[in-house]
């Protein structure tokens, strides 16, 4: 009886309104669209000499959806926009898209959110190998700048720590 109680308690907390329930956006696309948005970032990239941010991730990640934020929070979105064409390549439960994280030496069974770094060509520049970002909920938005000034092109007659330029 008392478990009964409870159960209906806590059904009925969690439907309150204003209750608190994690909120999830959809930023990881079907994952069958993963090699078509990848196509697209390469020939977008050699036309806008921008770099290529593979994020690797799923809805359902929590950290996957604090690592988003932070990359369009208003410090760090004018980095991400005028250096980078993100790509957001969904791989379901463990289970999607794998091929691609394999092809660009990103180890998914580390932690997602997990990123990769490619040239305008689609060279691989960087990729995740120790789940750096598998705790985003416990890092400042201040580890994301850092990781796109790192990975950022440098521009002729700019310095590569120059947050704008």
């Amino acid at each position: 009886m008392r478990l009964a109680r409870f159960l209906a308690l806590a059904a009925v907390l969690a439907l309150a309104p204003g209750a608190a329930r994690p909120a999830t956006r959809d930023i990881y696309p079907d994952p069958a669209q993963a090699k078509a948005d990848l196509a697209a970032a390469l020939k977008t990239a050699a036309e806008t000499h921008k770099r290529i941010l593979l994020d690797f991730g799923g809805n359902w990640c929590g950290d996957c959806q604090v690592l988003d934020i932070y990359f369009h929070n208003p410090q760090n979105r004018p980095l991400l926009e005028s250096n980078f064409v993100l790509v957001h390549v969904n791989i379901g439960h463990m289970d999607a898209n794998l091929d691609i994280a394999k092809a660009y030496e990103v180890p998914i069974d580390k932690g997602v959110p997990a990123l990769a770094v490619l040239t305008e060509t689609g060279k691989l520049l960087f990729s995740q190998k120790n789940g750096q970002f598998e705790s985003m909920r416990r890092m400042e938005s201040a580890s994301v700048t850092e990781f796109l000034v790192q990975w950022k092109p440098v521009k002729p007659g700019c310095s590569a720590v120059q947050i704008t330029c």
